[in-house]
């Protein structure tokens, strides 16, 4: 993972490297092992890859990152520790978990093309806190950035932050430094190996986290930075705790409910529906937690 000052600044694409290039690159092989792959290919008549694994320099698993490098389909090695395991996406982007996240993914596209805001502005939320919004809210972006869109994703959960542990980062800086005017984007923080997603922490837990929210600052930040990027995905705290959602949901313009099979009170998340698009926030659907 890299922080930079200039968000906008992105290396060249995977798709000019070969196979073996990526391979070498990432440690999967040496410089040598190419030549005598090179070698068999060209005896064989085969792709690279099919004869570095007839060689048994490399596994299908290895050629399938490579290829997915090759197509600017970033995800991560499962030993790497990059990220948490959490992050599913990033980790298994080809299986069941991940193929649900693509899922909501398009649906949450297709209502933001129906959407009166012209934002891909998405705030998640949930009744009570461990119904796993911050889950959905980490995957959920990476799929976004895994896509090939510049993907931002916001921890706005300023009482129980839980996106520096996810992702590994420093949250000394992040969204509650720069409500108070403290820092500015050089917050942000850009998660290199996954290349078109970027993750602004929650920052030090303030006294006062829902004034700090509900400063017009917020919707002010939130409109920058989405012409800065193609997705904003915000994660909020707990509607039980307080209002702090509600702020963020305003502000982002669309909300994404989330809820937990035999734990989210029904009565209650009626009333935080109603509360959401009272306050004005679009309620583009929701999504159950297993």
């Amino acid at each position: 993972m890299d922080a930079t000052p200039n968000i906008m600044d992105m290396r060249p694409a995977a798709e000019e490297q070969s196979i073996g290039a990526i391979l070498v690159e990432t440690g999967r092989l040496t410089a040598e092992d190419t030549q005598v792959v090179l070698r068999e290919q060209k005896a064989k008549g085969v792709p690279f890859g099919v004869a570095a694994i007839e060689l048994g320099l490399i596994s299908q698993a290895d050629v399938d990152f490579a290829l997915a490098r090759q197509f600017d389909y970033p995800y991560l090695p499962a030993r790497s520790g990059i990220v948490a395991r959490e992050v599913v996406a990033a980790y298994a982007p080809f299986g069941p978990v991940a193929e649900s996240l693509r899922q909501l993914r398009s649906q949450v596209s297709l209502r933001w093309a129906n959407s009166r805001y012209g934002a891909r502005a998405l705030a998640l939320t949930g009744v009570n806190r461990g119904e796993g919004r911050s889950f959905v809210a980490a995957n959920l972006a990476v799929v976004f950035a895994q896509m090939g869109l510049r993907t931002l994703l916001i921890d706005a959960d300023l009482r129980h932050p839980s996106q520096h542990t996810l992702f590994h980062l420093d949250n000394r800086f992040g969204l509650s430094n720069m409500l108070a005017g403290r820092v500015g984007s050089e917050a942000i923080v850009r998660i290199g190996a996954l290349r078109n997603l970027f993750v602004l922490p929650a920052g030090p837990t303030p006294p006062n986290p829902q004034e700090l929210l509900a400063r017009p600052l917020l919707a002010k930040r939130l409109r920058a930075l989405e012409d800065l990027f193609d997705v904003v995905i915000q994660d909020t705290s707990a509607a039980r705790v307080g209002a702090d959602a509600q702020v963020v949901a305003a502000a982002s313009g669309n909300t994404m409910l989330v809820v937990r099979k035999n734990m989210t009170p029904m009565k209650e998340l009626r009333e935080l529906q109603v509360s959401l698009e009272a306050s004005g926030s679009r309620i583009l659907g929701a999504v159950v937690n297993e």
